[in-house]
């Protein structure tokens, strides 16, 4: 069963239960499973096993911040090497994932849907059990499948510093 704690995240004014314990650098990054449209299963980091990995786990594209978040590393993945590949998680349904990517012009960063299971959200500890979404973070997986990077935003409001992560996942490279 996993880990649940309620005592040091807030939606709004009350603590959220958030389901899973934290990951941190140097832990080799949890595989997990996603969904892309027509339900089919995937794993991102098998997927791009050997690349340096960059997570983002957003709570919906259909807010703001994640929108502006999710546009903003699709825009910084058009300038990456190919050895770098970023990924956009949320609970957000696999069809309305593909739908705002096409109306967003976002096709640089690859989507997934931890909806199914949330298995991501478990295994890295971000799920909310309440609204059962994901809290904001970003993660770096080094080509040796370990988390280079670890970010745990305090709020979902706030969004990472993307100068910081793109510099991360550079010097991940090697």
């Amino acid at each position: 069963m996993p880990t649940e704690r309620s005592d040091f995240f807030k939606l709004g004014d009350h603590f959220a239960t958030i389901v899973g314990d934290e990951v941190k650098v140097g832990d080799p990054a949890p595989e997990f499973t996603s969904v892309i449209p027509g339900w089919v299963k995937v794993n991102p980091l098998q997927e791009s096993k050997g690349k340096v990995i960059i997570l983002s786990a957003v709570p919906s594209l259909d807010t703001d911040v994640c929108d502006r978040e999710t546009r903003r590393f699709n825009e910084e993945a058009a300038k990456l090497s190919d050895d770098i590949v970023i990924y956009t998680i949320s609970c957000d349904f696999p069809m309305a994932q593909k739908r705002w990517c096409g109306a967003a012009g976002v096709d640089k960063v690859k989507v997934v849907s931890d909806v199914v299971e949330a298995e991501f959200g478990i295994k890295y500890g971000l799920l909310i059990k309440e609204r059962r979404y994901l809290r904001r973070a970003v993660f770096i997986v080094g080509r040796d499948g370990k988390l280079t990077y670890v970010n745990y935003l305090p709020s979902l409001g706030q969004e990472p510093d993307y100068d910081e992560v793109i510099a991360e996942a550079k010097k991940a490279l090697g």
